[in-house]
């Protein structure tokens, strides 16, 4: 499957450089997107584009083909689709494994489907716009509750604090260090992620435990969570570093 993805991607930016159009992936899951850095280097030049519907999506699609060397944009084709409960106070407690249930039993293929934060019972559907009415005329039932879908433009207030502030106390910025710290791992099990490819940075799988991370980087722990270094704020008097960090909520 790796090697599948990789010339399907390959065979999309070549397209986009012969062509002179933009082309577009599926959603990538954070394991293909790794993949996909993989063979970066073997990219002809078409230039590309990342996104996944919102700011720090972990699903994401590829554009293909920069807008400059075109001389025209083209946007995603990825549609947000808010997915209800036509009755709040009848409705069941609903979570991300059941919004995805729901849609697996529609037959649509994962690649067509982008993340799907939830907020309350209410989820939001990032997935291709080929496939929104599809899915807003037959999804009609959510575990046990009816649901209605309608696309939306914007994510809930809500999500903009989608991250709890945290700080944590590290001799250096070392990835290792921080992602003990952070997920309260022993440096065994620590390095056990990274020589398992479970360690993403910036989407990137990280094999090497000793790099130091940088602002603003995303680190993700496969089967632990994710967050963001946001920097160091001070020093305690045995020299520890205090770091500050934001945690995503699962």
């Amino acid at each position: 499957m790796e090697e599948q993805i990789k010339r399907r991607l390959l065979d999309l930016a070549a397209q986009s450089d012969r062509i002179g159009t933009f082309t577009f992936s599926p959603f990538l899951s954070e394991a293909e997107y790794a993949d996909f850095c993989a063979i970066e280097r073997q990219l002809p030049p078409c230039g590309y584009t990342v996104w996944g519907g919102y700011p720090d999506a972990e699903r994401v699609m590829i554009r293909f083909g920069d807008p400059e060397r075109l001389g025209y944009e083209e946007p995603f084709p990825i549609v947000c689709l808010e997915i209800a409960p036509a009755q709040e106070k009848f409705a069941d407690d609903l979570t991300h494994r059941d919004f995805l249930g729901a849609l697996m039993h529609l037959g649509i293929s994962r690649g067509e489907l982008g993340d799907i934060p939830v907020s309350g019972r209410t989820g939001y559907l990032f997935c291709t716009a080929q496939m929104a009415d599809y899915i807003g005329s037959s999804l009609g039932r959510v575990r046990h509750t009816t649901v209605h879908c309608s696309i939306v433009q914007t994510l809930p207030a809500t999500f903009n604090a989608q991250t709890v502030p945290e700080t944590v106390q590290a001799a250096s910025l070392r990835a290792d260090l921080l992602i003990a710290k952070v997920f309260h791992m022993s440096r065994s099990a620590c390095e056990s992620c990274f020589a398992s490819e479970k360690v993403f940075v910036n989407g990137r799988a990280v094999s090497q435990p000793g790099m130091t991370l940088k602002e603003g980087d995303k680190v993700s722990v496969r089967g632990f969570g994710k967050f963001r270094f946001c920097g160091v704020t001070g020093q305690t008097r045995k020299g520890n570093l205090i770091v500050e960090i934001a945690r995503f909520s699962s």
